[in-house]
């Protein structure tokens, strides 16, 4: 198919989530890069919006899809059957979280997840309220949508209401607003780092002074690390980083090595009671296909084996040693390897963007600040593709 034709057919027949796509073809994708049809290189610096941990390509990852496909891919809805590759992953999970996160629950992406831990904390609380942060992301779905930060999100909520009703949103790093989460409450979400607000980390004691409100009045606290786990903020999960354990945690994203799968993770007790009254609270088909699992702890063990997530802090800290002191940057908001480099108007963004575009660069900016782009490579970047990167970002700084 030449490309004209499949220009026009993109346009045509694949639902767009903008009126303007970025249009760009990928031929073939490796490492850090992906190349058009035509040849043209292009550093990935959002890595499927924090996907691609251990880069595009990886071998270690397509051995295992090649390995489980050619030995079966879906069998029966998730959880009647024992398949090795969700077993193994789970039990290599519940060794590396804290106690008591032991329990893994599957499904195949973050606003699934987030769906879930949702309704798994209002069955095991027998509570309805839930309580959000201020420019939070969980997800599209009606659930998730409605955890989307207020009133920042309505701009998105607001075509698609009613949604789920005795939903409030507090700010984040505010002490002074945790009173708002009272014995009504069944569960608090938060990002331990807020990613479409712009790369906002928590403020020293937040997430401690949070933990013991929730356990205070007996909410649930749910972490979202759909982006921050799987090594992105320099430790294997943000939890481990801040030293502050939830009682449910969600992950998708890298989890899935680049192939869709995500989980809500919990201790057995809170688990277990999805099995009872009713039964079968929570069921997916293909949730913890053998195919994802089998990718997803292919990447994990690399992560482990190849020592990655410990150069996490040492790369993102020299991307903000190359870019912060560049006259444009207003500054560098940062949590390992997930950057957002402030400009200060939606203007230079905008125009960032097509500049990167003309030098081989993708990045992108987030929901809730659109002064600023992302920079959330592969950890697997290396040492000098960071300067090289660094060295284009600064060029098309340049040219603003």
């Amino acid at each position: 198919m030449n490309e004209p034709i499949l220009r026009r057919q993109f346009l045509a027949h694949v639902g767009q989530t903008s009126p303007s796509p970025l249009m760009i073809e990928v031929a073939r994708a490796e490492g850090v890069f992906f190349h058009t049809p035509e040849g043209k290189r292009y550093y990935d610096l959002v890595a499927g919006v924090s996907v691609s941990n251990v880069g595009h390509g990886n071998p270690a990852v397509v051995r295992a899809v090649q390995e489980q496909a050619a030995r079966y891919m879906h069998v029966m809805v998730y959880g009647e059957l024992i398949e090795r590759p969700q077993v193994a992953y789970a039990a290599k999970l519940a060794a590396l979280l804290p106690e008591p996160l032991s329990s893994v629950y599957f499904v195949n992406s973050g606003a699934e997840a987030v769906e879930g831990a949702l309704k798994l904390a209002k069955r095991f609380t027998g509570r309805t309220e839930l309580v959000s942060m201020r420019r939070a992301y969980h997800g599209s779905t009606h659930g998730a949508m409605s955890l989307m930060g207020t009133p920042e999100g309505e701009e998105w909520k607001a075509a698609f209401r009613p949604l789920l009703p005795d939903v409030r949103s507090i700010e984040f790093n505010d002490f002074g607003a945790l009173g708002a989460i009272t014995e009504r409450t069944a569960g608090v979400l938060v990002e331990p780092v807020q990613g479409e607000a712009g790369v906002r980390p928590p403020a020293p004691g937040y997430l401690e002074a949070l933990r013991r409100r929730c356990d205070e009045v007996g909410a649930l606290l749910l972490f979202d690390e759909i982006q921050t786990g799987m090594g992105r903020t320099g430790a294997l999960f943000a939890m481990q980083r801040y030293g502050v354990v939830p009682d449910i945690v969600c992950l998708a994203k890298a989890f899935g090595g680049g192939m869709p799968l995500g989980a809500f993770i919990s201790s057995k007790r809170i688990m277990d009671s999805l099995q009872t009254a009713p039964a079968l609270g929570h069921i997916t088909t293909f949730g913890g296909h053998p195919v994802c699992c089998a990718a997803g702890l292919a990447a994990l063990d690399y992560l482990l084996e190849h020592r990655v997530v410990e150069e996490v802090e040492a790369k993102g800290a020299l991307y903000e040693e190359l870019l912060g002191d560049h006259p444009q940057v207003r500054g560098i908001r940062r949590s390992g390897l997930l950057l957002a480099v402030e400009l200060g108007s939606s203007e230079k963004l905008y125009r960032m963007m097509e500049l990167f575009r003309e030098e081989g660069i993708l990045s992108d900016w987030f929901l809730y600040c659109d002064t600023a782009f992302r920079i959330s490579p592969p950890l697997t970047i290396t040492r000098e593709e960071v300067c090289d990167s660094a060295r284009i970002v600064r060029r098309c700084l340049d040219r603003l």
